[in-house]
């Protein structure tokens, strides 16, 4: 018989079908079923409006046979079928939409779910076969016809039988490569992991024969086992997100997740979610109790899976979560999605950032409702992600600070737990201008350090950042209804009052020499020496001034980089400690010893911010040297 040629370019187009259009052969199924599922909907929608009558949707079905043997594999289905010219127009034209022509002729655009839309999946079948043979019936027609192709080369189509009314597609698959491993597609349980993965939500029931054995008796009562065969379904068909929260209890969403996404633990958090109007969608969502093990690492993904009216397009689409909220695992589903040509990918359009700008809004309410009714359970999902908020805060040049603001939480140093920014701020003074925060490796190590006793003693609430990230964070956001971040380890605190700075002022003038004399004598090690506001029983410490704080200059000197960044050190000295005063008796006795004793309260200062001694030999020979 002659064979047809394709109404399009025909071998430069389906050869494109072919090779460039899908990334993973593996898609040709999904394809295939969708077309399926949408031939259904075709029959089911004429029945709804008495074009069609003695339909039920409980009798639609889609089958899978597969036969090793005969190296084909056929997915048939009892939907709408075609006749010979939809089968000519639809298949023997490339990129036409048998789907889309029947949404614009019956003018369902919103009544009709339906799936396909560019005309092209049914072609993808030839990626993983050498010939396609297409038999269907339209329904309501007593003749069946027979499309048959070998790819580009063209089609045929005959008259031919076929019992009920449906579309019948065998795929002869090919032969193994030294690449590719065809056999895969005939063989039953790869055939089930790619209905699960990609089709386990189409509507109606996917069934295929399958193999099983069972025990029995043998002759000598000894336990046999025997083969047969039964028709298993396999897809979930109604998804959970669709299904209304009044119906689903929670051990139904845990067991939901943790088959899903491989937790051995129930969520921390659920997220369910559905809208209607600009944008419409289901959403799944959820917190995971506990940090993935690489989610702090390069190899992490973040992204939730994305389903398009039932059917996966993305495994991980990272445009619906800000970098923020990447801990989020979970799926949403939209029948409004402007997919590209292959149904692997997403137009970037207008209606992708509502569904985000929507998802992200919700996120942040759920989180902001489990902060404000179940503290101890935020608490718990903080030690595990509130890391990235920060991280969130500080990147993109503090583009999100707003949104995550009010999420964050520090360690109290009045209240000894963690508090968040608005409950420091009602607890402020009236007369307190600053939200004071203070900077080390642990609670402990933060409470000792010299520069916080002032603060304290004056009854100021102090912050404590644990976190490397926690300095960058506080520093982006600046400030917050008017109160600025200050750190204990600054040198401009401005905690005493007039009477107690013109005392200082004045100590500090009679010491100028002394002061200057320190200085030169590290060497460039520090900016300036001065006499502190801020020490009350320590002899010394060390602060900064400029935009590199001592916590900063350490967090970025830990990165692998050969540039290391260093702040503007200031040694600052407690005038009224004893040490003062035998550095003042010294400095008019003997100046070589002040050198010292300058390079030991520097060192000491180091050691008190958790900074490394630059000398560790020369600091510990002074010691001994000063001792003897």
């Amino acid at each position: 018989m002659a064979l047809k040629q394709f109404k399009a370019e025909s071998k430069r187009l389906l050869d494109l079908m072919i090779n460039s259009i899908y990334t993973h052969k593996e898609i040709f199924l999904r394809e295939l079923i969708s077309n399926a599922s949408d031939a259904i909907d075709k029959l089911y929608y004429l029945s709804l409006s008495d074009k069609v009558t003695g339909v039920s949707r409980e009798d639609f079905y889609i089958e899978i046979r597969p036969d090793s043997e005969k190296r084909t594999l056929t997915i048939l289905d009892n939907g709408v079928g075609m006749t010979k010219e939809e089968l000519e127009s639809n298949l023997g034209t490339i990129a036409k939409s048998g789907s889309m022509a029947f949404k614009d002729e019956n003018e369902a655009k919103e009544e009709i779910d339906i799936i396909g839309k560019f005309g092209v999946g049914f072609y993808s079948a030839f990626m993983v076969s050498r010939r396609i043979t297409v038999i269907s019936r339209a329904y309501g027609a007593d003749t069946a016809y027979r499309w048959e192709s070998s790819g580009a080369d063209g089609y045929s189509i005959i008259e031919c039988q076929k019992d009920a009314p449906g579309t019948e597609i065998t795929l002869e698959i090919k032969e193994n490569t030294e690449e590719e491993n065809y056999d895969e597609f005939l063989q039953t349980y790869k055939l089930r992991e790619l209905v699960k993965k990609y089709s386990d939500y189409i509507r109606y029931p996917i069934r295929m024969e399958v193999e099983k054995s069972r025990p029995k008796d043998g002759p000598d009562g000894k336990k046999e086992y025997e083969t047969y065969r039964e028709t298993e379904t396999l897809n979930s068909m109604v998804p959970i997100w669709k299904r209304l929260k009044s119906e689903l209890k929670e051990s139904d969403y845990n067991a939901f997740y943790k088959d899903k996404f491989f937790d051995y633990e129930d969520p921390l958090k659920v997220i369910h979610m559905s809208t209607e109007g600009v944008s419409t969608f289901h959403a799944l969502m959820f917190v995971p109790s506990k940090t993935p093990f690489d989610y702090y690492s390069r190899e992490y993904e973040k992204g939730l899976q994305l389903y398009s009216s039932g059917v996966l397009i993305m495994e991980k689409c990272p445009d619906l979560l800000p970098d923020c909220f990447s801990f989020i695992r979970g799926i949403v589903d939209s029948q409004d999605l402007s997919l590209n040509i292959s149904r692997e990918m997403l137009q970037h359009d207008r209606q992708l950032k509502n569904i985000a700008s929507r998802l992200e809004k919700k996120i942040k309410s759920e989180l902001k409702e489990m902060l404000q009714n179940e503290r101890e359970k935020y608490e718990s999902f903080y030690k595990n992600f509130g890391r990235q908020l920060k991280i969130g805060v500080y990147t993109g040049f503090g583009a999100n600070k707003e949104l995550l603001q009010d999420l964050l939480l520090f360690y109290s140093s009045t209240e000894k737990k963690p508090v968040t920014l608005d409950e420091y701020i009602g607890r402020m003074k009236e007369d307190q201008k600053q939200i004071f925060y203070a900077c080390g490796g642990s609670v402990e190590q933060i409470a000792m350090l010299p520069q916080t006793e002032l603060v304290q003693d004056k009854g100021f609430e102090i912050l404590f950042c644990t976190d490397d990230i926690d300095e960058f964070a506080l520093r982006m956001l600046g400030e917050i209804d008017g109160k600025e971040f200050k750190s204990v380890s600054s040198n401009d605190l401005n905690l005493g009052d007039e009477e107690e700075k013109k005392e200082l002022e004045k100590t500090e003038n009679e010491s100028r020499a002394l002061m200057d004399f320190l200085k030169d004598a590290l060497s460039g090690k520090v900016s300036a020496v001065r006499l502190s506001n801020k020490l009350k029983t320590h002899p010394v410490c060390l602060t900064s001034e400029g935009e590199i704080s001592l916590e900063m200059e350490k967090v970025l000197s830990a990165m692998p980089v050969d540039q290391k960044v260093k702040a503007n050190r200031v040694l600052e000295l407690n005038s009224a400690h004893p040490v003062f005063e035998v550095l003042k008796k010294t400095y008019s006795t003997d100046q070589e010893k002040v050198k010292k004793y300058a390079s030991l309260l520097y060192n000491q200062a180091l050691l008190i911010e958790g900074l490394p001694v630059e000398n560790p030999v020369e600091f510990s020979e002074m010691i001994s040297s000063l001792m003897s």
